[in-house]
């Protein structure tokens, strides 16, 4: 069976008949023809067979991963931010936003390619820009590079305030689990104000996995 998380920059895959790893492949680059049996994401309603919301994926995922009753998971996408927290083993507050997090992996991952930057050489800034939205927000850089700011401490500063701002949209938790693809960005983990456990890029491929599960499928 396929399963498929269809990101808005990249889309996560997996065949749950092979014993293979998921498979990265840039949203651009998948074939228009192809069809996943049940997904999540972006583009999942149109592209698959059935589809499940993607926070009901994330909370899903989240308790197979974690392990824990009480936890908050937040999703950190290219195009938007979501959480999901568990009390007592059981959801008790959830949200989106695509506005307040409008754009903010595909932001940094764009500013990494144009200045050259490699952000796990990049130390965490004493201070952070107050961001609100990922695309807005880059005028920050802007503005301290013509005040002098070197380019890398700008960026810094940048990162370090998206990441505040998605901590502030959790509920400024005191331990957080990380999802989605800035799990691999060292500079944005380590810019939250608490501990940060990452769970990696395929917490909603096992949220997809544990659908399967529950419904006493092969997954």
């Amino acid at each position: 069976m396929l399963l498929a998380d269809f990101g808005t920059s990249y889309c996560k895959i997996l065949d749950t008949a092979s014993e293979g790893e998921p498979r990265i492949v840039a949203t651009r680059d998948l074939d228009r023809a192809f069809s996943a049996d049940l997904a999540t994401g972006h583009n999942a309603a149109r592209r698959s067979r059935r589809s499940i919301n993607e926070l009901t994926a994330l909370a899903r995922g989240g308790i197979e991963l974690v392990g824990r009753p009480d936890f908050v998971l937040l999703d950190c996408g290219s195009r938007d931010i979501k959480f999901v927290r568990f009390v007592g083993g059981r959801v008790a507050d959830m949200g989106w936003n695509a506005e307040c997090g409008a754009s903010m992996g595909f932001t940094i991952e764009l500013l990494s390619a144009y200045y050259g930057l490699d952000y796990a050489s990049l130390a965490v800034p004493r201070t952070g820009f107050s961001i609100t939205c990922g695309v807005l927000g880059m005028s920050h850089i802007f503005d301290a590079v013509v005040s002098g700011v070197s380019e890398a401490e700008a960026v810094a500063r940048f990162v370090r305030g998206i990441a505040l701002n998605a901590y502030r949209f959790a509920g400024e938790p005191t331990q957080l689990y990380l999802s989605g693809g800035l799990c691999d960005n060292p500079l944005f983990v380590a810019s939250f104000p608490c501990p940060v456990s990452p769970l990696g890029r395929f917490v909603l491929l096992e949220g997809l996995r544990a659908t399967l599960r529950a419904e006493g499928r092969p997954s």
